[in-house]
């Protein structure tokens, strides 16, 4: 897997399967509930590394984003990744992995939620794993 260079810096070029550190320009971006109930998956990762808030369920806390999975269907996530990714175009200044949300403990397949982070593909400041980006091609 090759690396990317942002901000002077060798990214990997997907998302790691595990996250365990940061760079302090660095954002875990997990999938969340909207009550920001972060008891297991990624998102208890997020609370106990990162800065997630418990009860904050969606955007930016500490090194994490929250985007809510659990509220419904495919089309209900829609919209909170839109607004990630508009996020992320303006915060050029931080760097954001996206983990595989919805895909732990809310139960959706890769190839269901990929499609919703087409968008994402060519900002420089967003790394996807590896499985969303092969569901994309």
């Amino acid at each position: 897997m090759n690396d990317k260079i942002y901000s002077g810096i060798a990214r990997p070029a997907f998302t790691p399967r595990w996250i365990d550190s940061l760079r302090p320009d660095e954002v875990f971006v997990f999938g969340s509930n909207l009550a920001g109930q972060h008891g297991g998956g990624a998102a208890y990762v997020a609370m106990r590394d990162f800065g997630a808030e418990w009860g904050v369920g969606v955007g930016l806390r500490g090194q994490t984003y929250a985007i809510p999975t659990m509220q419904g269907g495919v089309e209900t996530i829609k919209p909170y990744v839109d607004e990630f990714i508009a996020f992320a175009r303006k915060h050029p200044e931080l760097f954001f992995y996206v983990t595989r949300i919805g895909c732990g403990i809310a139960g959706f397949a890769d190839r269901d939620i990929a499609p919703l982070f087409a968008g994402a593909i060519g900002v420089e400041n967003i790394c996807l794993p590896e499985k969303f980006v092969e569901c994309l091609k």
